[in-house]
């Protein structure tokens, strides 16, 4: 079938995409030739695509572009205007959407398990281990609606999560998650469902959790669906190779993305395995791609701006009354530092930095700061927003500096505005009409044109998709000044920071190992902190679920005789926990065996690009290696279990 070209893609390309991937595995759900229009858009126009089983699609695209609308419409929330949705017989489909849906009056045991008997879902491993991993630190009883914003998300999540789904569709489901919980839902939906088996769909602009999960990337743009084999690094690749075929006029957009390959490609080794087919094309495209940052220039520039004293923080502590927050806290930073700031909600973070900001002094200890320090702080509440909303983007703008250099250019506001996204007409569009993500990036370019030069972000990846999030992290690099970051977007962090640091109960530590350090060391606090007791360490009660867990021991099955505490062996004998460390020992050898074949069945891969049967046969060989992989995960949790 012939399709019309549509922004640099067909719609034939995609319905022969869907029609290969419905030969090869079986269908689940999927649409044809679907049209969506609201009174001054349409978001698609005659859209095809399927959901096969074992298919982990994340889904991307510009805000308003129509991501969230395509997976209402895929979860048959909302009709089309034409063509239709099918779904196999006898398939369901859980959906987590963006905004609250529980009763404010239900309890959040009742919201979570609903009319289930306790020795019912207590005996569940799987429940238990939603319950542990999303909601260890509520009251089984309390009432939703007395619950925060996030306490309400993660209760809609585990309520999801505890169900029985063949297919689930989840709305920015990171949103309000700290970077455990981020990471424990990665690990919880990679082991799921087998490889070959379940669906799932998911919105997100984490791009870690996307890289994470997903094997396939659907970028929603210009009313199609342009469908990437491989999770987020993956499609950067193809993005660039298919912009850089087509000869697109994007010249800005392109070379940022540019940038962001080739940091994916210089990254972590876990990261840059993610592209598993035209290995050699990638690095020929980023040969002479320069790195993102020069250190040694940006430390001379910020030097320059502050001197080399910028703020010292010196044993200090801080209490609010009886509760000690931080303790014995030193931390001298230097100019042109990129420091990111982990650590659970509740545990100091803010706090640090109001003492870096100088908005709090220090109950012990001493901070002094650089005399030609002038900060400036991205917050979530966008308060420097508030006094112009009735003013338009041109006007708020005018008042500020007339160029900005960056990167060595000399830039003007407006052209800084349009780097980030924004287009001629928004210009005169009062600032309270803005949305989210437009307020969010007019507040970060404000900040910009102060020129401050120890710039704070809390939580600045808010409302922003992934291109946005580029173009930040793009002029991020240029910028010539001492950076701090707090945020639960793992890839966010890692991008435009050069160190990180972690407060765990109430001291700061260096994380030379970077988040994997960081993860490891909360998950040995809150294991010598014991079970009963909130992630901050705080006395946050013994939860009631947890009470009626340990009650309901007897039922468990599958657990070795343990019961369904999650401490693990205290039903074990001796022998049973030592046979148990051997069992593991054999596990983690094999674990690494497996890491060297599929290093091995990439680079054949690469070597045989251009061969499909081979590159098909080597493809068999990669999904057998990681269904055992997924088995020995589940052996090695039930020997831990019993180990301890």
């Amino acid at each position: 079938m012939e399709g019309k070209e549509r922004g640099g893609c067909t719609e034939g390309r995609s319905l022969t995409w869907v029609r290969e991937k419905m030969d090869t595995m079986a269908h689940l759900l999927g649409a044809e030739a679907i049209h969506l229009e609201f009174p001054t858009k349409v978001v698609f126009d005659s859209v095809t695509i399927g959901i096969n089983e074992g298919d982990r699609i994340g889904i991307v695209g510009r805000n308003g572009d129509g991501k969230s609308s395509l997976l209402k419409i895929l979860a048959q929330r909302i009709e089309p205007d034409s063509g239709r949705v099918t779904w196999r017989n006898g398939v369901h489909v859980g959906v987590l959407d963006q905004t609250d849906t529980l009763d404010q009056d239900d309890t959040v045991g009742h919201a979570i398990v609903g009319d289930a008997a306790d020795h019912e879902w207590a005996s569940d491993p799987k429940i238990r281990d939603v319950l542990a991993g999303l909601v260890p630190d509520l009251e089984w009883d309390a009432r939703v609606g007395d619950l925060s914003g996030g306490q309400r998300r993660r209760v809609a999540l585990a309520r999801l999560l505890a169900g029985d789904w063949d297919v689930i569709a989840l709305d920015e489901p990171t949103n309000h998650l700290d970077v455990e919980g981020i990471t424990w839902l990665a690990q919880h939906l990679k082991r799921r469902w087998p490889a070959s088996q379940g669906g799932l769909f998911v919105v997100t602009h984490d791009r870690w959790f996307l890289d994470e999960v997903c094997n396939l990337t659907w970028e929603v743009h210009d009313r199609i669906i342009d469908p990437f084999e491989g999770g987020y690094a993956a499609y950067i690749l193809q993005r660039v190779e298919r912009d850089r075929q087509a000869s697109l006029a994007e010249t800005k957009r392109q070379n940022v993305l540019r940038k962001e390959l080739a940091w994916l490609r210089r990254g972590a080794p876990a990261r840059t395995s993610k592209p598993k087919f035209r290995i050699e094309a990638a690095n020929q495209l980023i040969a002479d791609e320069p790195p993102v940052r020069n250190p040694i220039e940006l430390s001379q520039m910020a030097t320059a701006r502050l001197g080399k004293d910028v703020v010292d923080i010196i044993d200090a502590g801080f209490a609010y009354g009886d509760n000690e927050v931080l303790r014995d806290v030193t931390w001298r930073i230097a100019p042109g530092e990129r420091t990111g700031i982990l650590g659970v909600n509740g545990a100091g973070k803010s706090t640090l930095l109001k003492l870096v900001t100088g908005e709090l002094s220090p109950t012990i200890g001493r901070v002094k700061h650089g005399k030609t320090v002038q900060v400036a702080t991205l917050n979530q509440e966008l308060e420097g927003l508030r006094e112009v909303a009735q003013d338009r983007v041109s006007d708020v703008i005018a008042r500020k500096r007339t160029a900005y250099v960056t990167g060595g250019k000399e830039m003007t506001p407006g052209q800084m505005l349009e780097r980030l996204g924004f287009t001629t007409t928004q210009l005169s569009t009062p600032v309270k009409d803005l949305s989210g993500g437009q307020k969010r990036r007019l507040q970060f370019l404000l900040l910009l044109l102060d020129e401050p030069n120890v710039l704070i972000l809390d939580e600045p990846t808010n409302d922003l998709d992934t291109d946005m999030l580029a173009a930040m992290e793009d002029l991020l690099d240029t910028w010539p000044g001492t950076l701090l970051v707090i945020s639960h977007d793992r890839y966010f962090l890692e991008r435009v920071t050069d160190q990180q640091y972690a407060v765990i109960d109430g001291n700061m530590r260096h994380l030379p190992g970077g988040v994997d350090e960081y993860l490891k060391l909360s998950a040995a606090a809150a294991k010598q902190r014991g079970p009963g007791r909130g992630k901050s360490g705080g006395k946050s009660g013994s939860a009631p679920h947890d009470a009626r867990l340990a009650s309901s021991g007897s039922g468990s099955a599958g657990n070795g005789g343990s019961g369904a505490n999650s401490s693990g062996n205290s039903g074990a004998s001796s022998a049973e926990m030592r046979a148990a460390k051997k069992e593991i020992s054999r596990i983690e050898r094999r674990f690494a065996k497996i890491e060297e074949l599929e290093a091995k069945v990439h680079a054949d891969m690469a070597a045989n690009a251009t061969d499909y049967e081979r590159t098909a046969a080597l493809d068999a060989q990669l999904k057998e290696l990681a269904a055992e992989r997924e088995s020995l995960e589940m052996q090695w949790l039930e020997a831990s279990e019993i180990a301890g």
